[in-house]
């Protein structure tokens, strides 16, 4: 009988949260700094529990449509002239799913100043987001570069104007209570904050199965991507491509719904990697392609840290690895690189060629199999899968168009309308 795919919930929303942060040393811990604020902030104000797991989830995940490094640094540095457009693809990315639909509200009006509401304070969505709005102005104001207990009444001495303007007074009052504690300080800047977090947040104890792994992990694939039209569909694309490959090899149905979630993650990475690299239309230089080429790395971190599918972290991120041992960033060798790994090598390389890119044009059907086989014939990739994806070419083509379309359809008529800053 096959395991029951399942994860922990807040084991995993924490890991999402870290790598969204870990794009600028600025960053680090944004997020999680910022649900650690709004829980403790609803706890004193004495927030029922379905409340208090709305606004966590909400802050963990509130620059979620923040979708470059460079957009994510000017608005933690009070940069960002216009904080809008990120708040609307928040909304726009989180509402389709069922675990955040209740939160995508709170993340559409996270920004929203108390003075130009309409709606009275007790409204759920407006407590919630006025909540999370001042956490986020919070954790912004901390300097990593000196001790918090030393500047804490700065921190402080700068909120309390914001009162009846930016935020509800009584929001300010609920800080300030907060604020009493040393304990509070020491735990926001402590680098222990994800199991502290985990261990004591709303959902330590929570599972979900794989259907509901798989409606967070195409958010995550959709953040991932959106980054440029380059890229719009390609995650969806490698997923489906795994997905029939794996099939077709003769992997078990578990195998083979574990290897669209890795064609779903493999990218993960690129959430470090600055847009102006992404985007370049010429040649990467050696620095950018040394940024590039970490991307893999943090994929592979990222996902080892989820329990319950952490065994896919090296499917996922190996797709870079090549059987002679020449790929990066972990130089494996054959005998290191499982059947699953090389089966998502053949699949992100196949679909990355026949993509438009912003140095050319999608490579023709020709091509791709001369550049293949000649990796096959290098002792790159295995000639198993190779024989396979090219003994079934049209069928695979066509199943993985079937299952972008929709990834394409939302994309033109959701994503790319709402302005990018």
């Amino acid at each position: 009988m096959q395991r029951k795919i399942s994860v922990n919930f807040g084991n995993l929303l924490l890991s999402l949260s870290e790598i969204m942060d870990l794009a600028s040393p600025i960053l680090v811990q944004h997020q999680q700094r910022t649900a650690f604020i709004a829980w403790e902030i609803g706890k004193v104000a004495g927030l029922k529990n379905d409340v208090l797991e709305k606004i966590f989830i909400a802050a963990l995940m509130h620059d979620v449509g923040a979708i470059s490094v460079e957009e994510k640094v000017a608005i933690h540095n009070f940069e960002e002239n216009d904080l809008e457009f990120h708040c609307i693809r928040g909304e726009v990315l989180t509402q389709k799913v069922p675990q955040f639909k209740n939160v995508s509200k709170i993340i559409r009006y996270h920004h929203k100043e108390w003075q130009t509401w309409d709606e009275p304070i007790g409204t759920p969505h407006v407590l919630a987001s006025q909540i999370v709005l001042l956490a986020d102005y919070i954790e912004r104001l901390i300097d990593r570069n000196k001790y918090i207990l030393h500047y804490n009444q700065e921190i402080i001495d700068k909120v309390l104007p914001l009162a009846g303007k930016i935020v509800h007074p009584h929001i300010i009052d609920y800080f300030v209570e907060t604020s009493k504690r040393e304990e509070f300080w020491l735990d926001l800047v402590s680098s222990r904050l994800y199991p502290h977090l985990l261990r004591h947040g709303p959902y330590w104890n929570v599972e979900i199965d794989f259907d509901e792994i798989s409606e967070i992990a195409e958010v995550i694939r959709n953040i991932i991507d959106f980054r440029s039209r380059f890229t719009a569909a390609h995650s969806s694309r490698v997923a489906a491509c795994s997905e029939i490959l794996s099939r077709m090899f003769g992997l078990t149905e578990h195998e083979v719904k574990l290897m669209k979630l890795a064609g779903d993650f493999h990218d993960i990475g690129k959430l470090i990697v600055p847009n102006s690299i992404l985007e370049k239309p010429d040649k990467l230089t050696k620095e950018e392609f040394a940024v590039m080429r970490c991307h893999t790395y943090y994929t592979y971190h990222v996902i080892s840290t989820i329990g319950g599918i952490q065994h896919i972290a090296e499917w996922a991120a190996y797709h870079h690895e090549k059987m002679d041992g020449s790929g990066y960033p972990f130089h494996c060798k054959a005998d290191e690189i499982s059947t699953c790994s090389r089966i998502l090598t053949v699949a992100d390389m196949f679909v990355a060629m026949a993509e438009d890119r912003p140095y050319r044009e999608g490579m023709k059907k020709e091509e791709i199999i001369k550049i293949i086989t000649d990796s096959v014939s290098n002792n790159k990739l295995d000639k198993r899968i190779v024989d396979l994806l090219f003994g079934n070419y049209d069928e695979i083509i066509s199943y993985v168009k079937e299952k972008q379309s929709l990834t394409d359809e939302f994309y033109r008529s959701k994503f790319a309308v709402i302005g990018k800053g």
